[in-house]
């Protein structure tokens, strides 16, 4: 352990839309525990599940989720949010209150929120972790009007952490580099991944789809993934991503499918496949850049995010992507033949950020 700090008590809150908010959390609190940080993890179910599973030892308070549901159909997407904004600014107000309430009797010396806007203290050092300082509309007269709400909330907090590159090639493109930051400090992170790279000898799968996402789009995917697997005569490796349930779910010669890998077997399943297919979420992205891996990200129908991050992606060649609608065993054998250019990666730009902002509590 490093003698160097005090136990300081940090709060995480991952946001709970899909499990990525949660995973790229874990290099953070192992980190912060590596400094001899008291950490306590706020967190809805499948985030809290995840969290638990790698972090036993940890103190867990149940957040509420915001339950946001998608539509099945693209072409409705932006209008199903949208419905669903007086939900959104419920949950943030919520979660404010709840972390109020909870200060009047708990003390912590920092909080640290990844992408909930509402979790944040007046008078404690406060920091909202996102990749996604622009959000993705299709409409401009939108896209100012959101930036302008989301960086009210962002202001709130005392500085905004980044996992991306500063530089002008980086992963998120004008995601991450908007031409107008929030007026608390920005500090970029770098790319945070909890897999390190192994050399195998072989790689044991041809494919390693990871089914993610809220539904109805999840099981829509997965059915996509199965109908594939089912006829294809390469092995395949399937993770639908559901920590809450038993581990196997079902398996035979040519494919094995799993609700849930721990960090451990996850990053080993990465490291001996091929290829890996998943949603083009961003944590996700990060984790298959960190190994070096070829990918084909196949964007959630309608999340704006998704879909310009896969082409900014694509477009620097660090990845293959189609849409969901397409034929996958023809996209498939399409990104064999596609020409890969895997940038270097380093995971531990991060922790210069985190030694400095504990050094400071």
């Amino acid at each position: 352990m490093n003698k160097g700090f005090t136990f300081q008590k940090i709060l995480i809150a991952p946001l709970d839309w899909g499990l990525g908010h949660a995973t790229r959390c874990i290099p953070l609190i192992q980190y912060f525990l590596s400094l001899n940080c008291n950490v306590t993890i706020a967190a809805s179910v499948a985030s809290k599940a995840l969290l638990k599973a790698e972090f036993p030892q940890l103190n867990f308070l149940d957040l509420n989720a915001y339950n946001i549901v998608y539509s099945r159909e693209k072409r409705w997407m932006p209008f199903k949010i949208l419905l669903q904004t007086p939900k959104i600014l419920k949950a943030v107000n919520a979660e404010h209150e709840w972390l109020k309430n909870l200060l009047v009797t708990q003390h912590f010396d920092a909080i640290i929120s990844d992408n909930r806007y509402g979790f944040y203290a007046e008078n404690i050092p406060s920091v909202f972790i996102t990749h996604q300082l622009q959000i993705k509309t299709t409409l401009n007269l939108a896209k100012n009007f959101t930036r302008k709400r989301t960086y009210k909330w962002i202001n709130q907090f005392s500085e905004c952490w980044v996992p991306d590159f500063a530089e002008e090639l980086n992963i998120a493109g004008s995601l991450s580099h908007p031409k107008t930051l929030p007026h608390i400090p920005v500090k970029y992170l770098g790319p945070v991944s909890r897999f390190k790279k192994k050399q195998t000898q072989k790689n044991l799968y041809k494919y390693l789809f990871i089914v993610s996402g809220p539904e109805p789009q999840r099981s829509i995917f997965g059915e996509k993934i199965l109908s594939f697997a089912k006829t294809c005569k390469e092995k395949c490796l399937i993770v639908l991503g559901m920590p809450e349930k038993q581990k196997l779910a079902e398996e035979n010669n040519m494919y094995k499918i799993y609700n849930h890998l721990s960090t451990t077997e996850l990053e080993d399943a990465f490291n001996a496949s091929e290829y890996i297919v998943s949603r083009c979420g961003y944590t996700s992205v990060m984790e298959i850049l960190s190994l070096q891996k070829k990918s084909i990200l196949i964007p959630k129908p309608g999340q704006t995010e998704q879909e310009y991050l896969a082409t900014h992606l694509m477009e620097q060649s660090w990845c293959y992507t189609f849409t969901q609608n397409e034929n996958f065993a023809l996209h498939l054998n399409n990104a064999e033949q596609f020409k890969y250019n895997m940038p270097e990666i380093n995971t531990h730009q991060f922790e210069t950020v985190l030694k400095e902002f504990i050094s400071t509590l």
